[in-house]
């Protein structure tokens, strides 16, 4: 196993006030809120090439710390006009999943304190250590007991507000969500990261790692990830280490398969994707001691920086090529589901053996260094099974106006029209509504059944007019489409009292 030096120098020596809470306790305990933002102050002190600023606020108001590394300044203009390759890197989106609010305040100090690596020249970094800044103060010792420290708590997985972050992509019903949107609209990284701690099937994997699943992604996007980075990375993490690290799943119906997540965009990564960007998760086995999560954590990190710097030119290229080209015409799905690989496939299956926590005597489950590779076929990405053709325009009514409201919070551009107008287009005639039987992250879930339809379209003053011929257009399409099963409609944000004679949205050619 690689040491941690190898990705940052050993805790011995830095001065204690440059040290996390984790290293200053022998990683019992973890960095409350307080402790991320006066270390990141300190760091941010040491460098000038590194900007401590703040990109939004919290439910219970705490604000949001971002650390731009690699740029004169921290305010979005001055980021974007370096022409560097921008990368942002997020921590703690589930509070109770600390090793990458670790690992990123260690590679912070590594570039603060000692020499620049190679990718300081290529790439601007935009760090977020702390994105469920509330959820992390609400500590306890048995959140999260299963997992291998840190045994002196950690915080909850969800927000004030009792929703999860992770799953409020889309919908953006908190601040979180809200400030996160606006900041890749004024920022506009090429490349995300977004760590996490996973505790489901016993495999020998230290990380597992995931591209954006849904469909929609630009294929090139899709293919870079797939075929180059990540398998790159996980070679050299192999190779120079021993880590084993590979795509996230788990064991599933009755052991038939290895199965990833979701593909919907209410994931962040998913939803990178759908922003012509390249999203990437990252998950540390939950039953790896504390301090060997955030050292994999930190070497994932390192790995992918050192690729996405030897390809950066490539990177910035390809993403302005996707954010210039037309979806016009295009049949794109609305609804999926996995696609299974032709072969079976060797997962590293593994064994965990119970230990006490010494606080609570809780079992605590620990990773045992054995493999077992077995074959299965592998379910790591997706396929549609429905889909529709993108339109030129959608329009919405004004009673849709928090529909409206919400994709302007994404970013997307929306045009207001001046006076009534009439054209042919498409109005989306219901057949039938089906409700969810109960309530998620404070929402009922919906699906619509129906149809669209040629007709000649009354449009009133103040209907606003969404194109999709704009970089957004991927996200617009998967949000404004009645049949998408991760849209507004979905939400209960769009047309929730849809009768058989449609909804307050129509698409056009024009």
């Amino acid at each position: 196993m690689i040491p941690l030096a190898a990705c940052v120098p050993r805790t011995g020596t830095y001065d204690t006030e440059l040290l996390t809470r984790a290293e200053r306790t022998e990683y019992r305990e973890t960095s409350s809120y307080e402790e991320v933002v006066e270390l990141s102050e300190r760091l941010a002190d040491l460098s000038d090439d590194m900007h401590l600023s703040t990109f939004g606020y919290t439910d219970e108001g705490r604000a949001l710390p971002l650390l731009v590394v690699g740029a004169p300044a921290a305010d979005p203009e001055t980021v974007r006009s370096t022409g560097k390759l921008r990368v942002y890197l997020q921590g703690n989106i589930h509070a109770g999943e600390v090793c990458g609010k670790e690992a990123l305040l260690m590679l912070l100090r590594r570039f603060a304190t000692s020499d620049r690596p190679s990718w300081s020249r290529d790439l601007v970094l935009l760090v977020a250590p702390i994105y469920n800044a509330d959820g992390n103060e609400r500590v306890h010792l048995r959140n999260r007991p299963r997992q291998h420290g840190p045994v002196g708590g950690m915080g909850t997985r969800a927000n004030a507000q009792g929703l999860d972050l992770n799953r409020d992509h889309t919908k953006l019903d908190t601040p979180e969500a809200r400030s996160l949107a606006a900041f890749l609209s004024g920022y506009d990284p090429h490349v995300a990261v977004d760590l996490h701690t996973t505790n489901g099937t016993r495999h020998a994997y230290h990380l597992t790692y995931s591209p954006p699943l849904h469909p929609n992604t630009p294929s090139a996007i899709d293919s870079f990830l797939r075929d180059r980075l990540l398998p790159t990375v996980t070679q050299r993490m192999r190779e120079d280490g021993g880590w084993e690290t590979y795509h996230y799943g788990n064991v599933g119906r009755g052991g038939a398969g290895w199965y990833t997540f979701d593909h919907r965009p209410r994931f962040g990564n998913n939803y990178l994707g759908l922003r012509n960007r390249m999203g990437i998760l990252s998950e540390a086995y939950a039953h790896s001691p504390f301090e060997e999560r955030v050292e994999v954590t930190l070497r994932f990190v390192a790995e992918i920086l050192r690729f996405a710097g030897e390809n950066a030119p490539e990177i910035r290229s390809m993403v302005a090529e996707l954010d210039s080209l037309s979806l016009f015409g295009r049949e794109l799905a609305v609804r999926a589901d996995f696609e299974g690989s032709s072969a079976e496939v060797d997962i590293l299956l593994g064994e965990v053996a119970g230990e006490r926590n010494p606080y609570t005597g809780a079992v605590m489950l620990r990773r045992l260094d054995r493999t077992q590779p077995t074959p299965m076929r592998e379910y790591v990405s997706f396929r549609a099974t429905e889909t529709e053709r993108v339109p030129a325009a959608y329009y919405l009514l004004p009673e849709a106006n928090e529909a409206v409201a919400r994709l302007a919070a994404h970013g997307a551009t929306v045009e207001e029209l001046a006076e009534d107008a009439t054209i042919a287009g498409e109005r989306f005639l219901v057949d039938s509504v089906a409700l969810a039987e109960r309530d998620f992250q404070g929402r009922r879930e919906r699906t619509v059944y129906g149809r669209w339809v040629d007709a000649t379209i009354q449009l009133p003053a103040g209907t606003a007019r969404i194109a999709t011929s704009q970089p957004l257009g991927r996200l617009i399409f998967t949000l404004l489409e009645p049949r998408s099963d991760d849209g507004f409609v979905s939400w209960g944000l769009l047309g929730e009292s849809a009768t058989e004679e449609g909804m307050p949205v129509f698409r056009s050619s024009e």
